[in-house]
């Protein structure tokens, strides 16, 4: 993995094989950030990185200037391996790493993130989607103009979800945009 643009541009970020991730390819990151470069000016927005893994998507919003990011896993292995990772490049000020099953964590009122990303396990069903959604909007995990994120597989479809705003596809992955404005 390496980190596509800002401060780090270049970085690579190996990560043990070990560990039980399926990193976003950086043909499908470079897509995705340069969406986002239309919609956000990155250092003034705050992220919520939900299944978060080696962090490859925390440590992008990073290193162009998110100065907010909380990132989510479950995985010991994976949460080590990110702090450790924060801890080098000197972001403990900038990202907190949680270990928290992600639907735990969601069940809590939160005040909002500007963005959301959430990149589940390739395994998840539609209703793990759906009830993960429906908590983020339910507790207000996003801010009023914030916006969802959730990366998945081709067999996964949000095309009746009300607050769905586009899908794109990069290769095989599939990036969901949602909105919760009334």
């Amino acid at each position: 993995m390496r980190i596509i643009s800002g401060s780090f541009k270049g970085k690579r970020i190996n990560a043990p094989a070990n560990l039980p991730v399926r990193p976003t390819t950086d043909f499908a990151k470079e897509a995705l950030f340069n969406v986002l470069n239309n919609h956000y000016d990155f250092d003034s927005i705050s992220v919520l990185d939900l299944f978060s893994g080696i962090g490859s998507i925390s440590l992008e919003f990073a290193s162009r200037g998110s100065s907010r990011i909380v990132s989510v896993d479950i995985d010991p292995g994976c949460v080590r391996f990110l702090s450790d990772t924060v801890k080098k490049m000197n972001l403990e000020n900038t990202v907190t790493v949680i270990r928290n099953d992600v639907f735990e964590f969601l069940k809590h009122q939160n005040s909002g993130f500007d963005v959301v990303y959430a990149d589940p396990p390739y395994n998840f069903e539609q209703q793990e989607y759906d009830q993960m959604i429906n908590l983020i909007k339910e507790n207000g995990f996003l801010s009023a103009e914030g916006e969802l994120i959730v990366e998945h597989p081709k067999n996964i479809s949000f095309k009746e979800y009300p607050n769905l705003l586009q899908t794109r596809k990069y290769g095989r992955v599939h990036f969901s945009f949602f909105d919760f404005e009334d």
